[in-house]
């Protein structure tokens, strides 16, 4: 399924558990509390997407696009987000100790209280990020 268009699709509650959807267009998609356990969603863009209470646990989001997507309630242990971009997200009070976020943008990123403990932050972009009360 790599590289598909998933413009604006309603896949909200799927089942996408390992799923391949590298490089896959899932702009503005609803996948509000679908199962996307260890899915691989590398290059994919989520500009947009309404990921809230989904399972993104061991997810490959490396490189992926994520500006203006909702990861409310998202279940994000065990992803990798080297490279993603996060810039602008509101990702405070997260647990995001023991993630791969080495090459992110996370310029403008709320990451008050956020968990960053052994956190991988090589090459991160933070500019203009909210570190307050961050655990590193």
């Amino acid at each position: 399924m790599s590289e598909a268009n998933l413009n604006r699709a309603d896949l909200s509650g799927a089942n996408l558990k390992g799923a391949d959807l590298s490089g896959a267009n899932l702009s503005r998609a609803n996948l509000s509390g679908a199962n996307l356990n260890r899915a691989n969603l590398s290059g994919a863009n989520l500009k947009g997407a309404n990921l809230s209470e989904a399972d993104l646990s061991g997810a490959d989001l490396s490189g992926a696009d994520l500006s203006g997507a909702d990861l409310s309630g998202a279940d994000l242990s065990e992803a990798n987000l080297s490279g993603a971009d996060l810039s602008m997200y509101d990702l405070s009070e997260h647990d995001l100790s023991n993630r791969n976020l080495s090459g992110a943008d996370l310029s403008g990123a709320n990451l008050s209280r956020a968990y960053l403990i052994a956190a991988n932050l090589n090459r991160v972009y933070l500019s203009g990020a909210n570190l307050s009360g961050a655990k590193f």
